[in-house]
């Protein structure tokens, strides 16, 4: 079988182009930058596809022959800077979502995984987890990439009612472990963690799965899901301090005990903004980035767990990889 992987180079898509070959299936990668994409999956026989979600005209022939596409690309890593990305989020997260899969059915791919966010499921009303078809709470859609997320999720199930491709959606929850080159927010925790830049944690937390376990919940999710299916892989939740304290007993780096109230981190995250607007580099803490952390919400995976056979590893084990892989890249120090 032979799958259309977007965002390949990205931390999610690039685990799960792995999964996918490893599997035996047939993988090719869409990436905005060749020379990237030949870097960071230099070790995997695919096929690169150059390409970007601004012209899905102009890659679209490649989805000939291809049976899936999973889609992990989105503008996320961007959003957490300052400014309004509303415009961007909706043309990239929103209306190019649609015409890809519009684009999938038109060259003959029959099904589709659509990689939403944990961030647009709400608590039940009884403060329960919540489930593949709890709403999220308004608070979250101040969220605008949540948001984007949740319109997106709308959009689709528009687009179904008139066509024949089959779209599966999945919630990963906030993703750590090996492979995350850019950083995304996770990763860029667990290098300050090492090198000892938080002194403290703000009182928040989420639910946390390993990248690699998403990658192959989505598989699961295209060889056992039906059309229309949901499936939340999140993970469990762990508050910031339980994060760190993982990170300790894996690395031997001392992390912080103390938790701080939210409104001192989001003032240091205001301070930290408009420093930025001022000296034009990024800022090393957004207060939409803190946002993110605070509400404590949990989304229950235990449908993909219950129908799909979907297991999450100990965060400890995800922890010791991605030092690993930290380590192994160069960008922290060896234990000596």
């Amino acid at each position: 079988m032979k799958a259309f992987v977007t965002g390949s180079t990205g931390f999610l898509g690039s685990n799960l182009v792995q999964a996918l070959l490893e599997r035996g299936y047939e993988v090719k990668a869409l990436a905005r930058n060749t020379q990237k994409a030949k870097k960071v999956l230099r070790h995997l026989k695919l096929e690169i596809v150059e390409g970007d979600l601004d012209n899905i005209v102009a890659f679209a022939p490649a989805l000939a022959g291809c049976d899936v596409l999973f889609h992990t690309a989105a503008y996320f890593r961007e959003y957490y800077a300052p400014g309004n990305h509303w415009a961007t989020l909706e043309k990239l997260n929103v209306t190019a979502t649609i015409q890809l899969l519009a684009a999938a059915e038109k060259h003959g791919v029959k099904r589709a995984v659509h990689t939403s966010s944990s961030g647009v499921i709400g608590m039940k009303p009884d403060q329960q987890p919540g489930d593949e078809n709890t709403a999220p709470h308004a608070r979250r859609l101040e969220n605008l990439y949540f948001r984007s997320k949740l319109k997106c999720d709308e959009a689709i199930a528009g687009f179904l009612k008139q066509s024949k491709l089959e779209v599966i959606t999945v919630f990963p929850g906030w993703m750590h472990g090996p492979g995350d080159a850019a950083p995304t927010a996770a990763g860029q925790v667990v290098l300050d963690l090492l090198y000892r830049k938080i002194p403290a944690y703000p009182d928040g937390g989420t639910t946390v799965a390993d990248v690699r376990d998403v990658a192959n919940g989505m598989i699961l999710a295209l060889e056992k899901g039906k059309n229309l299916d949901r499936f939340i892989l999140a993970g469990k939740y762990m508050s910031l301090q339980e994060i760190g304290a993982a990170i300790e007993r894996v690395s031997g780096v001392p992390t912080p005990k103390r938790v701080l109230p939210a409104s001192i981190f989001l003032a240091i995250a205001w301070m930290s903004e408009r420093v930025s607007s001022i000296t034009k580099q990024p800022s090393s803490m957004t207060v939409e980035g803190v946002k993110t952390l605070l509400p404590k919400d949990v989304a229950s995976s235990a449908k993909a767990m219950r129908e799909l056979g979907v297991t999450f590893r100990h965060f400890d084990e995800t922890a010791t990889d991605a030092v690993n892989w930290f380590q192994q890249t160069g960008q922290v120090a060896t234990k000596s």
